[in-house]
């Protein structure tokens, strides 16, 4: 074989690495290079050349015409009587370039020889990778789903690099299919020894600020700024936006008209109920905005705790709380204080009532502060609740809700 194609044969492996061509020509040459000084005791009379369209190397020796018996090193030197029979005018002397086959190396050095490619081209790829991504943490890009294994989909960029998006980070909507386009954030740079993974979310509130960036130029030019993204993949996300102008409004600007802009981000994120607020430095106007639709009653602030207890009539506690506690979890989340729920009513309702904390005895402490967090603090206020909202809000066991309605109905049997 005096020709070998080792362009075309790694064409697969360059592809799936995205190694430039041109790079690859020059690891080839060096290689070989390196090889031959092996081989060769470090000798230099050789030159690589690579035909850039069909990949075919080709290896060239020079090597001095001496008299016959004068070779002392066969591989700088050849022998008239060699030398004629390649070409008839060669005179003692002169220098001969000549093919040198591939045949000449063995198969172990073969194997050296693409054991070193994989090598150098694999550190390029992930040279490539890294410098690629480390500037984009926390941008969206968009992919093509390749696999798809149990803990995470690999997805495939504009330069055939590989993505990891663990099954963690997908939004529990989503449904997937190998092939299909996929947009997600990078969220993150990981080291496996010296190898560089990036990793995608689509659950990371940095996606859905971005892409309310996307959608909202205000937002991209710097005229309404977000404070705060928290979410609940899927379910429910509160966006406290702030604007540095009088003249615009930045829930209004965020919404669009009719939801245009607001729409098309639900769609994404698996029609995620999104609620833009106006943030305000002011945190008892802040927390009363984070926990709308209730209206509150009282708002009072424990700064040592990071606690902030708040007020409401009985109609509004749902509300407040919202389906499975979503919205006080994330008003909690977006203001950055514990918030615990209290009835607002008159001293005179309370009259043939018993607060919770005297049930002590029968009743656990930490059941009493999940009843306490959805908003009930007395007897009544618990059995006002019908029995299966009680079990949805409060994620109680059936039985334990059970128990606790007998105590609490015995004490005014």
């Amino acid at each position: 074989m005096e020709q070998i194609s080792l362009i075309e044969a790694f064409s697969e492996f360059k592809d799936a690495k995205a190694v430039d061509k041109e790079e690859l020509l020059r690891i080839l040459t060096e290689t070989f290079m390196y090889v031959l000084g092996k081989k060769y005791n470090g000798a230099t009379n050789f030159e690589i050349t690579i035909n850039p369209s069909t990949g075919d190397v080709e290896i060239w020796r020079t090597r001095t015409i001496v008299k016959d018996g004068e070779v002392t090193d066969p591989n700088t030197q050849i022998a008239y009587s060699e030398a004629v029979k390649i070409e008839p005018d060669f005179e003692v002397g002169e220098e001969l370039m000549e093919l040198f086959p591939i045949s000449n190396f063995n198969r172990r050095e073969i194997q050296y020889i693409l054991q070193i490619l994989r090598a150098k081209v694999s550190e390029i790829e992930k040279n490539n990778l890294y410098q690629k991504y480390k500037d984009k943490v926390g941008e969206i890009i968009t992919g093509e789903v390749k696999q798809i294994s149990k803990k995470e989909l690999l997805v495939s960029d504009d330069e055939d690099f590989e993505l990891i998006l663990p099954m963690s980070e997908l939004i529990p909507k989503d449904n997937y299919r190998k092939g299909d386009t996929i947009r997600a954030v990078v969220e993150r740079i990981e080291f496996k020894g010296n190898t560089p993974f990036i990793i995608l979310s689509r659950t990371s509130p940095k996606f859905l600020e971005k892409l309310l960036e996307q959608e909202v130029p205000e937002i991209y030019d710097g005229l309404i700024s977000i404070r705060k993204v928290v979410r609940q993949p899927g379910e429910k996300a509160k966006v406290a936006v702030e604007s540095y102008s009088d003249r615009i409004d930045p829930v209004g600007a965020c919404v669009g008209m009719k939801g245009s802009r607001i729409h098309p981000i639900v769609r994404e994120l698996r029609n995620e109920n999104i609620d833009v607020i106006n943030y305000s430095p002011n945190l008892q106007v802040f927390v009363a905005r984070a926990l709308a639709p209730a209206k509150i009653s009282e708002v009072n602030i424990l700064e040592d705790k990071k606690k902030i207890e708040v007020y409401l009539k009985p109609d509004q506690i749902s509300l407040a709380i919202g389906k499975g506690g979503i919205n006080i979890k994330l008003a909690s989340k977006l203001v950055g204080y514990e918030i615990e729920i209290f009835r607002d009513v008159d001293e005179a309702e309370y009259e043939d009532d018993v607060y919770l904390d005297e049930f002590t005895d029968e009743i656990d402490e930490w059941i009493i502060d999940v009843l306490k967090s959805i908003g009930c603090d007395t007897a009544k206020s618990v059995l006002a609740i019908p029995r299966d909202e009680l079990i949805e809000r409060t994620d109680l066991e059936e039985e334990t809700i059970d128990e606790v309605l007998r105590i609490l109905k015995s004490e005014f049997e």
